[in-house]
């Protein structure tokens, strides 16, 4: 694959020259890439029909509206984002002047998963863009529609010496983890994120990696249940849970869990009907070895709800667990997908340390009215973001960092935390020739006392 070693030296030479450097080529090529969703709307919509099912809703809100959000604030804040940072200078430095520089790394490369294909492969371009590097997407070879349309859309609008996408399986992901990057993006699995990182080693070069894990949805005694099941319902189901921050499990107080079951089934049943696997707008799953996957979770403890599946059309109804146990295989691995063990507790602190044992997951939810307990919950568990009375909003605010924590991941994205994360902050000390202080240098009795007494 010799074109991605030239791609690669391409997009050096082009960085190297200062191409990227200004803040109107930024704001252009941001502008461009704006137009080109834009201008791709229908078929983007059709791609990501026939990848996964998506309705024009969800497309519209999980995939083009939070890229227009992203996009549409980094040109309204880039010039800001881009100006030095001023800060303080201590006295043993009098008369010089203490900035941060921001500086793009260089040749980034964003491999991008197929659960939300669109979105997470732009989404982080974008930050890398406005902090002017050259751009390498690597979509999911799963997503072949998705991946196509965004092939297509880059390669015709912007010089592959600056913005490209690779397509291919594998073996392709393979070749371009062998190339001398300047920083690498991962969106995926914590095993893929563990080859990934192996990789980057090679090279010293810095990686972000968002991944996933099991992230609990617990459910207080006090919540306002009703809220609490449709929340979570459309949390978990969206996409047909495969969402990297979907509830993979409802933890509840024994007290609510009757009455919130009854409410899940309610809101399941508003928000996808009667026989989902009808429904035109419920979304399928991926492909056969991840339904197959899936499936084999609907035999272990008892189908409150759902259960159903067909295999032709690769839908799996939305599917609520009962019975479940922490050592049951359901539990031992995220599930990705529309099925939902519910486990119960009867003291929230002993549930806390339950959860605080297990990896630290990328989201978690906690429903509860007690103010006291949610700032507990939020301060004792460790996390990657989560929400209070909510579910999956919080990665939709671009003013809030999203990324993971130990075996979720590392680093974060999303608005500024876009645009920090491609940026290396470069510090500069700029010292006036006007005078020169003397007590920094050897031989002086007094100037040894004198450093003493300032930098005790």
């Amino acid at each position: 694959m010799g074109y991605i070693e030239t791609i690669v030296d391409n997009q050096r030479t082009f960085f190297k020259n200062g191409n990227t450097v200004t803040y109107s080529f930024r704001k252009k090529q941001l502008q461009k890439l704006r137009d080109a969703l834009k201008d791709n709307e229908e078929n983007i919509y059709r791609a990501l029909k026939r990848d996964l099912n998506k309705s024009r809703h969800e497309t519209l809100t999980t995939e083009l509206g939070m890229l227009y959000s992203e996009i549409d604030l980094a040109i309204k804040n880039l010039r800001i984002w881009m100006e030095p940072d001023k800060v303080h200078s201590p006295m043993t430095h009098k008369g010089s002047k203490s900035y941060i520089m921001k500086e793009p790394y260089g040749v980034v490369l964003v491999i991008s998963p197929w659960n939300y294909p669109l979105q997470l492969a732009i989404a982080p371009a974008i930050g890398a863009i406005a902090a002017g590097n050259c751009v390498i997407i690597k979509p999911s070879e799963h997503a072949q529609a998705t991946s196509a349309i965004i092939a297509d859309l880059i390669n015709r609008v912007f010089d592959a010496s600056y913005l490209t996408v690779i397509e291919g399986a594998q073996e392709t992901s393979e070749v371009l983890l062998q190339q001398q990057l300047d920083y690498i993006f991962f969106t995926g699995s914590s095993h893929i994120g563990k080859i990934i990182m192996r990789a980057a080693s090679e090279h010293l070069t810095p990686v972000t990696l968002e991944l996933g894990g099991k992230s609990p949805a617990i459910v207080d005694e006090d919540a306002n249940i009703n809220l609490a099941a449709k929340r979570i319902v459309w949390g978990k189901f969206t996409n047909a849970g495969q969402t990297c921050v979907a509830p993979d499990y409802i933890y509840v107080h024994d007290k609510a869990k009757f009455k919130l079951l009854k409410a899940m089934k309610k809101h399941i049943k508003a928000l996808y009907g009667k026989e989902p696997l009808r429904n035109d707008n419920y979304t399928r799953i991926i492909h056969e070895k991840h339904f197959d996957r899936l499936e084999k979770f609907l035999s272990q403890g008892t189908i409150l709800h759902g259960g159903a599946s067909d295999k032709g059309i690769l839908k799996i109804e939305p599917t609520i667990l009962d019975k479940i146990h922490w050592e049951d295989p359901v539990m031992k691995e995220e599930i990705f997908g529309p099925i939902l063990p519910v486990l119960t507790f009867t003291n929230i602190e002993d549930a806390m340390y339950k959860i605080k044992r297990m990896e630290k997951p990328l989201a978690l939810y906690y429903f509860g009215e007690n103010d006291k307990m949610q700032q507990q919950v939020m301060e004792y568990v460790s996390f990657g973001g989560g929400a209070i009375n909510d579910t999956l909003y919080h990665i939709a605010n671009p003013h809030l960092p999203f990324g993971g924590v130990g075996n979720s991941g590392m680093g974060s994205y999303h608005g500024k935390y876009s645009f920090d994360t491609f940026s290396h902050r470069k510090s500069i000390l700029k010292q006036t020739t006007k005078f020169d202080l003397p007590f920094r240098y050897p031989g002086s009795k007094v100037a040894s006392k004198l450093v003493k007494n300032i930098m005790k």
